[in-house]
């Protein structure tokens, strides 16, 4: 399988748009992963949300229990300090919810801001990429084979523009028909030329 033309503006063309289809995935993938450090920080406030509310509760219950083990009164004061602390438990519980919110929200960002570069890359030129290796790799050794140039002229006379076939020869099917060498070979190189190969005896 042939990746590159053998031709120069071809190939130059070829590995310029290789490159510039790496340089986009590239820049499609750091961009997503920008946005998402970005979105991430606004996660920032839930995660103090949740430290504090559960510094608070654990510092509430501990005080509760040091109130609960007052003689008599013990377990009336402490009920406050319990109810206390289930809302600030509360509080830590909204933080971390919030924080997996913001997961989520940045998961779906990325992933967003990916499927279009990506999708062009994998939908578009990928396909005419690997079709057109596919096609230089069989001209190719079409073009080895010993008739395999006769084949090469018929895809020419089937593809190629008139004005080009005309220049060839004038009555360029029939030349092709008598099996006219010359006209074979043009014709041959013609469409190999067309792949940006190299060809024709």
């Amino acid at each position: 399988m042939k990746i590159y033309a053998d031709r120069f503006p071809t190939a130059v063309r070829q590995l310029i748009t290789d490159l510039l289809v790496v340089a986009w995935v590239y820049g499609a993938v750091r961009g997503a992963l920008w946005l998402h450090d970005l979105v991430q920080q606004l996660a920032v406030p839930g995660r103090k949300l949740e430290e504090a509310g559960g510094g608070l509760a654990d510092n509430l219950a501990e005080a509760g229990g040091k109130v609960g083990r007052v003689p008599l009164a013990g377990d009336e004061l402490t009920a406050p300090f319990e109810r206390a602390a289930g809302a600030a438990r509360s509080l830590a519980e909204a933080g971390r919810d919030q924080q997996e919110l913001v997961d989520q929200l940045a998961l779906a960002l990325t992933v967003a801001v990916l499927v279009v570069p990506l999708g062009l890359v994998l939908f578009g030129w990928l396909p005419l990429r690997v079709r057109w290796m596919r096609r230089a790799g069989a001209a190719a050794r079409l073009a080895a084979a010993p008739a395999g140039r006769d084949l090469l002229a018929l895809r020419a006379l089937a593809a190629q523009p008139l004005d080009r076939l005309t220049r060839i020869a004038p009555d360029v099917a029939e030349a092709w028909r008598r099996g006219d060498d010359a006209t074979v070979d043009a014709l041959a190189a013609l469409e190999l030329r067309r792949l940006g190969l190299r060809g024709g005896r």
